[in-house]
């Protein structure tokens, strides 16, 4: 499984809050080993106030990486495993009638977190995927005609296996387009899996845990910060034309949207700031690429026929776009 090009690292000019974030990194590194590009990801996508779907095998750490982050920021962690017969109310919640009060009172479900994980959220049908939508693009759920705010740092991390379809109901296009980036999360690298299984041995089989790092106060100023990060109006128009280059692109059926083109620009400057940076540099574009569209474009038959994928078109199409000097 080929893992995207990602640039990792706090490198260039310092920003306010850098040290913070380098101290979230080195927290995460030091659990989920081997697999630097899903953290980096994972981190802009919080930073740019979105979500993640993880997509890889069983055994390759989603649920790991996504609870080491809920700890290393300090939030509230929630993980629904997703199966067949899963309901919507098995999410949200419900009203219960109680007697003694003779009044209803909403019992909340898992969805009332901060970090909420959805394990393989391809095994539930539709109508339970759907729960998801209002929830993950406007932070709100509404029961019974009652709408309720959730947490100001709600995050999602789903998961899925992209081998096993046996009993599985793909995600449809408007379902992916609520998360910000698709990450491919692939086998580490020998000399990481070996610390991995010694980190295992030296630990007596107990699960790796992370520090708090960082508090709600500095959370909201990193996402802040993000926001703020400076881009020249040539990076603006790079933008523009990659998303425009994949709608003109013979293979694909359905090309990046303009939403993607906002997507894309909200991980390119989130990826910055990451990086210690306080503007856009076309580096950081290309970087958060990947990630934000390969779930956000459909190929033509003949194409897939051909074994070509969103990944391979997305390449093509840094290739062929001139970078802005």
């Amino acid at each position: 499984m080929t893992s995207p090009p990602s640039a990792v690292g706090i490198a260039r000019t310092p920003a306010t809050g850098g040290s913070s974030l380098e101290r979230l990194t080195a927290a995460l590194e030091s659990t989920v080993l081997g697999q630097r590009h899903v953290l980096a990801d994972l981190v802009t996508a919080f930073l740019a106030r979105g979500h993640v779907l993880l997509e890889g095998v069983p055994g390759v750490a989603k649920t790991l990486t996504a609870r080491s982050m809920a700890s290393a920021l300090g939030l509230d962690f929630s993980r629904v495993q997703f199966t067949p017969d899963l309901m919507p109310s098995d999410i949200l919640g419900t009203n219960v009638f109680r007697p003694q009060d003779n009044a209803f009172q909403l019992v909340k479900g898992p969805v009332f977190t901060e970090v909420l994980v959805a394990d393989e959220i391809n095994r539930t049908p539709p109508k339970t995927q759907a729960a998801l939508l209002e929830a993950m693009e406007e932070r709100q759920v509404t029961i019974d005609g009652t709408t309720h705010v959730l947490p100001a740092h709600f995050f999602v991390v789903a998961t899925q296996n992209p081998l096993e379809l046996e009993g599985t109901y793909p995600l449809p296009e408007a379902q992916l387009d609520r998360f910000l980036m698709r990450v491919r999360v692939g086998y580490p690298p020998p000399e990481a899996e070996l610390d991995m299984v010694r980190g295992f041995h030296q630990r007596e089989g107990k699960v790796a845990q992370v520090a708090r790092v960082l508090d709600a106060t500095t959370l909201t100023e990193l996402q802040a910060q993000a926001a703020r990060v400076a881009c020249d109006e040539s990076i603006l128009a790079y933008v523009v034309k990659l998303i425009r280059e994949t709608r003109a692109n013979p293979r694909v059926r359905l090309g990046a949207s303009p939403r993607s083109a906002q997507a894309l620009l909200a991980a390119s400057k989130a990826r910055a700031a990451l990086n210690g940076s306080d503007f856009v540099t076309p580096d950081d574009v290309k970087a958060v690429c990947p990630s934000v569209l390969n779930h956000r474009l459909l190929l033509k038959a003949e194409a897939e026929v051909e074994g070509l994928t969103a990944d391979d078109v997305l390449r093509q199409t840094l290739e062929r776009v001139q970078v802005p000097r």
